[in-house]
This record gives C-alpha cells, structure tokens and sequence, in this order.
C-alpha cells in the first residue's frame, strides 16, 4: 500500500564524531570513557602515549598537553573536567547532535 502524502526530503543528522586523545595510564581518561559509556555514546580513541606523532597533534589542536582532550565533531571540549562541567551547563548534549548551544 502506497502512502500518497508526499514526505519532504528531510536530510538525516549524523551524530558528530567524538574524538578522545588519551593516554594509558590516566585516570581522567577512564572517566571520561566511562561517561561517554554510560550515557550510549561511541567515541574514537587516540593514544598519544604510543604514537608520538598523534602527540604533536594534539598539541597544535588544542595547545595543551594533558590528557584527555576531547572534541566532538571539530569542537574542542577540552579535558573530562570541561565536558563535565559542560554537561551540567547543558552545552553537552547540544554538541551531539550538531547543533551548539
């Protein structure tokens, strides 16, 4: 059975890509990767301790060098504390589905 309402093309929102550069022995990072865990979310993971040159890149993205420095799409949140308190400011959620508050 066809449906005779015409739909109008609405294009379809990718979820920005959630980018985690860590390193493996940091607390910060695990907590981090359990937030974005317990809230469904996926994330791409960068481990500067084991590739130097990942490091640089970090460095001249964000001009720091702790870790984690986390970005969803091309948006620098910053380190766990940031996206926390991001969070709780209601600026997080906005990130994830391509629209920033």
């Amino acid at each position: 059975m066809n449906d005779p309402t015409p739909q109008a093309d609405v294009p379809e929102i990718t979820a920005p890509q959630i980018t985690l550069y860590t390193s493996a022995a940091c607390g910060y990072c695990m907590a981090a990767k359990s937030f974005l865990k317990s809230r469904g979310l996926q994330w791409t993971e960068v481990r500067i301790d084991i590739d130097p040159a990942q490091r640089e890149k970090m460095v001249a993205l964000t001009r720091r060098t702790s870790v984690p420095q986390i970005f969803v799409g091309d948006t620098h949140v910053g380190g766990y504390d940031d996206m926390i308190a991001l969070h709780r400011a209601g600026g997080f959620e906005p990130l994830l589905t391509g629209k920033e508050a």
